[in-house]
């Protein structure tokens, strides 16, 4: 009784305190909840069948574009992580070191890995001898540890999910033709799946992956108004190559360093999904990585119970067969409208109720997550209706995330109109950058705000644009913005 009165409190509305409703959400849907384990979280069931969903469908779009997934060591030697001077310095406060087995003392430290670029380069070094052995395209699935001082679910933990690609190339232009491509398969799949608009450009020296040359990156806005990082792809160069000696034999017969990008996303991307989409009531989940696409609430008395959830059981098979991940509520323990507000706050697109009285004319009422509208459909219809049902919901959901982002997305001129924007209505805000990161560093003293990034659209200088400090002819255009 006690949990069943915690669940009907409800939880705080975003209006109220966006960071609290955040927390509620994630903790009374059963997504995650805090570990044991200082900074680390326990991925619950319900949480980790996002997290499978949304991996499934970059793992597709990485092996349909070449890619081919392996796995390197959790521990990283000191002497390898410590190959790329500025690699290093960027990743060190982070980093957690194994120093000891047992009682006994190790000869060499082993880092808990920050990222893999090091150690996979010391693979590489054996694997890569010839243009043959060019292009190296090679991906990985694991857990990350970046020892975080304030962590918040999902968003920031100091032990995440995430995939890693690392590819090696016979030409610089190879290579930035890879970081790009995987840059639009990120935006691709994460305004199709995960229904959330994105902007993709290029980071500021400041901002950008330790030890790269470029890195471009996917930005999404979130529904308080702050920005997150979606997703990066890095134009790593011969950085690392030539600090691992990655050499291959040409056509030509002379000996090169290959040119090489990584690229990455991590469970962040649940948690920008939940802090996109979500309402007061709770999650709403875009249809082709919600665990559950549809749920079926049966309502009955006792005289209609049998028949009842005979034809919900019915229609759940069909459902199933036709290839729809659907749910059938039939406890006994709490009433339908338990169920509803239950199914409502854990992002179930469609609610399926059947009664007595459905039965009797031949339909079933469907409930949209999104808005509530309820529509009835007939009976013999339903396996066929529902695909499209599900289509409209995920485009819908889409195209109130794009507006949302399109209403708050201004544009200043003046430092003084950016900390006015950036405090009172948060949002993206364009405005003109002069390159120098004296400029970039007092827009983030003075309001919070960093660069995003420049957009590879529209982040080109109108004629006559001036950067917001210092008055000098504009370099750029960026989108600044508070983060995650």
């Amino acid at each position: 009784m006690e949990k069943k009165k915690e669940f009907e409190q409800g939880i705080t509305s975003q209006k109220e305190d966006f960071s609290q409703w955040y927390i509620d959400t994630v903790l009374k849907t059963a997504m995650a909840d805090y570990s044991c384990v200082r900074g680390c979280m326990n991925i619950r069931p319900y949480g980790y069948a996002v997290w499978e969903n949304i991996q499934a469908e970059f793992d597709r779009r990485f092996k349909e574009t070449g890619h081919e997934n392996a796995y390197f060591p959790l521990f990283v030697p000191e002497s390898l992580l410590m190959k790329e001077a500025e690699h290093v310095e960027g990743f060190a406060p982070e980093v957690p070191w194994v120093t000891h087995v047992g009682g006994e003392a190790l000869t060499e430290r082993l880092a808990i890995r920050p990222t893999s670029e090091t150690v996979i380069c010391a693979a590489y070094k054996e694997w890569i001898q010839s243009y043959r052995d060019l292009p190296v395209l090679i991906n990985q699935w694991a857990n990350i540890v970046r020892w975080e001082k304030r962590t918040r679910l999902f968003l920031r933990t100091s032990e995440f999910l995430w995939q890693e690609g690392h590819t090696c190339h016979r030409t610089a232009e190879e290579a930035m033709e890879e970081t790009m491509r995987m840059l639009e398969v990120y935006r691709e799949c994460c305004e199709t799946e995960l229904a959330m608009p994105v902007v993709k450009g290029r980071k500021s020296e400041s901002e950008k992956f330790a030890g790269a040359v470029e890195t471009y990156s996917i930005e999404g806005l979130l529904a308080d108004g702050n920005a997150i990082q979606n997703g990066t792809s890095h134009f790593l160069g011969q950085n690392f190559s030539k600090a691992f000696d990655i050499k291959f034999l040409d056509e030509d017969n002379t000996e090169k360093h290959v040119w090489q990008t990584s690229w990455g996303v991590s469970t962040r991307l649940v948690g920008a999904l939940i802090m996109r989409h979500g309402d007061d009531s709770g999650l709403i989940l875009p249809p082709r990585i919600a665990p559950i696409q549809a749920v079926i609430v049966p309502v009955y008395k006792e005289a209609s119970k049998t028949a009842v959830l005979e034809e919900a059981h019915k229609i759940h098979a069909e459902l199933r067969g036709a290839g729809i991940r659907v749910k059938c509520d039939d406890r006994e323990t709490v009433r339908p409208g338990f169920k509803y507000n239950e199914w409502e706050m854990k992002g179930v697109p469609l609610r399926i109720e059947i009664g007595p009285r459905d039965i009797e004319k031949g339909h079933a009422v469907i409930a949209r997550r999104l808005d509530r509208e309820k529509t009835f459909v007939q009976r013999a219809e339903l396996a066929k209706a529902l695909p499209a049902m599900l289509e409209r919901f995920q485009a819908d959901l889409f195209e109130r995330a794009r507006a949302d982002m399109e209403e708050n997305t201004r544009e200043t001129s003046t430092l003084d109109e950016l900390a006015e924007i950036i405090s009172t209505q948060r949002g993206f805000v364009w405005a003109g950058w002069d390159g120098s990161p004296e400029t970039e560093a007092e827009v983030k003293e003075k309001t919070k705000a960093t660069i995003r990034n420049i957009p590879l659209e529209g982040g080109e200088p109108t004629q006559g644009l001036k950067d917001l400090v210092s008055g000098k002819p504009a370099k750029h255009r960026a989108l600044f913005a508070r983060a995650y």
